[in-house]
């Protein structure tokens, strides 16, 4: 699975409050971001989010890695953003 997919939708979790909401963002099911979440919980061994039924609340690691993760993707977005102005310049 893409890791840094996995990333935009675990972060987008975070920010809606659900699956649900994050899986209309991304139009996919929301099964399907539980399996992201799943493997990057799965790759970094730790458990980024307590989930019931009714809510999700991040662990304490969750939200060190969500910050992370809002950080590295906001490098990435600058980026594709100053490769766009160089490009458009002549």
């Amino acid at each position: 699975m893409d890791k840094l997919l996995s990333m935009e939708v675990f972060v987008k979790a975070v920010e809606t409050g659900s699956f649900t909401a994050a899986a209309e963002v991304f139009q996919i099911s929301p099964p399907m971001v539980g399996k992201h979440v799943r493997e990057l919980e799965s790759h970094l061994g730790v458990r980024l989010l307590q989930r019931t039924t009714r809510r999700q609340s991040l662990t304490e690691i969750g939200q060190q890695y969500y910050d992370r993760c809002k950080s590295i993707l906001g490098e990435i977005r600058a980026a594709e953003a100053g490769t766009e102005v160089m490009r458009a310049s002549p």
